[in-house]
């Protein structure tokens, strides 16, 4: 469950995120846009010069002397080209002085990079107020994704309140019984079809169904629709084919015409020959929407009537029927509530908990919402 923790969570980093980039944005301010770029620009400069040389201008080889004399004229450039009333212009000439010397160690260059602190404290503040707007839109995002949790949470609970308004002592098996009855007699019927029936016709059933969005048989994969489709061992049944896959070439030469090819073709293949069942002309429990199930028959029927008897199309018929009884959505929300809800679920309704929580999470929500909006954010 949501507790209004998350709600000042996300509101909370919303606020310190917005409150950090305001003050880096006022300290910069202090000192003026232009001037803080500008001095920044500068450091960055200086600094990139010094990590560039520390290495190759301390020592007292040739190599060293004249690397430090590259350092010396590209710093002293960069300081002469500073403008006169560059804030801290000072610490630039201070870093200047200390790699003013003939011979360079490592200890100079640490107290040229210490005589720039001041001018590195502008830089810092460009990177403080960068840092502070990434912070900000994470703390967007954050809140937004929550927002979508709390949606999904508030549906849930929406439907458990709904399911918790069904009258459990409604007398479904009204509907489950002929549901259950069609679909004990289109497995039977169709277990019989798939013993009957060449793989040849199992594919074609299985190849019209796309079709159809309400009969979902997985298709053929097209090497081996191409096989049972070109060669005469698609006249053989699906449980053959399968059984033939499992003989020896010598036994195998006396059903077919290559042995090699049927058993790469099928037994390759097994997973799929073996999952070819009745699932996709079975209905669900709980049954759906009255317009919904309607549809679902109308494109089932054609591929019933051609597995299994008018026994079996008549019972399909018979749950259609059931849908236009007026008590249809009454006897079908009760059998969705006692198939989906659980002791726990069904206490918590009772116990008034969910209503509660259902108000939390609405809450939390507006709270979040706001945050956003005063932020100039969209949820």
């Amino acid at each position: 469950m949501s507790t209004g923790l998350h709600q000042t969570d996300y509101v909370a980093r919303l606020e310190r995120a917005r409150e950090r980039l305001a003050e880096a944005e006022r300290r910069i301010d202090a000192h003026g846009e232009d001037t803080v770029r500008e001095a920044a620009d500068a450091y960055r400069n200086a600094a990139t010069l010094l990590e560039r040389y520390v290495d190759r201008a301390t020592g007292t080889g040739r190599e060293n002397f004249k690397a430090y004399v590259e350092l010396e004229g590209q710093f002293a450039s960069l300081v002469e080209g500073l403008p006169e009333d560059l804030e801290h212009r000072s610490a630039f000439e201070d870093a200047l002085e200390a790699i003013d010397k003939r011979r360079l160690s490592e200890s100079d260059f640490e107290r040229a990079e210490a005589a720039l602190g001041p001018a590195a404290a502008f830089s810092e503040l460009l990177e403080e107020r960068e840092d502070a707007r990434e912070a900000l839109v994470d703390a967007r995002k954050a809140a937004t994704r929550r927002i979508r949790e709390i949606d999904e949470e508030i549906g849930e609970r929406e439907r458990l309140c709904e399911l918790g308004e069904a009258d459990l002592e409604a007398p479904v098996e009204r509907l489950r019984e002929p549901v259950g009855s069609y679909n004990a007699a289109i497995r039977e019927a169709f277990e019989r079809y798939r013993h009957d029936a060449t793989a040849r016709e199992v594919f074609a059933l299985c190849r019209r169904s796309r079709l159809y969005p309400f009969v979902p048989f997985e298709r053929p994969p097209a090497d081996l629709a191409r096989y049972v489709a070109e060669n005469p061992a698609g006249e053989y049944t699906i449980p053959q084919l399968l059984e033939y896959a499992g003989y020896s070439r010598s036994k195998l030469d006396h059903y077919v015409d290559d042995a090699d090819e049927l058993k790469r073709q099928v037994a390759t293949q097994q997973t799929y020959l073996e999952g070819i069942d009745a699932t996709p002309l079975t209905l669900s429990w709980p049954p759906e929407s009255a317009g919904v199930l309607r549809r679902r028959v109308r494109e089932l029927q054609p591929f019933v009537a051609r597995v299994a008897s008018e026994d079996a199309v008549a019972l399909l018929r018979e749950v259609r029927d059931r849908s236009y009884d007026g008590e249809y959505e009454r006897l079908r929300t009760a059998a969705v509530a006692l198939e989906r809800l659980s002791d726990d679920e069904r206490a918590r309704l009772a116990g008034g908990e969910v209503e509660a929580e259902l108000e939390a999470l609405r809450e939390e929500r507006r709270q979040l919402r706001r945050a956003l909006e005063s932020d100039g954010a969209n949820a």
